[in-house]
């Protein structure tokens, strides 16, 4: 796996996370079809570009997309 691989499976994640909803890990790796390396390495990606966050309780750990609004 490669930089470009990496930043190619993040926009797959980017892209399921769009629509709001908080995932759990185990649905995303189904929806994106990733394996667990290529996954955790393309959440790691969009962590470092602070555009996901994470939501996590007793039971479950979620990702959802971080939206920053900027008015300039």
């Amino acid at each position: 796996m490669d930089k470009n691989q990496i930043g190619t499976n993040a926009g797959i994640v980017w892209n399921i996370l769009k629509d709001n909803a908080h995932w759990e890990y185990e649905d995303l790796k189904a929806a994106t079809g990733l394996s667990d390396r290529e996954l955790n390495a393309a959440i790691g990606w969009l962590a470092r570009e602070d555009k996901i966050d994470f939501d996590m309780d007793q039971n479950h750990d979620r990702l959802f997309l971080h939206v920053n609004v900027y008015i300039g």
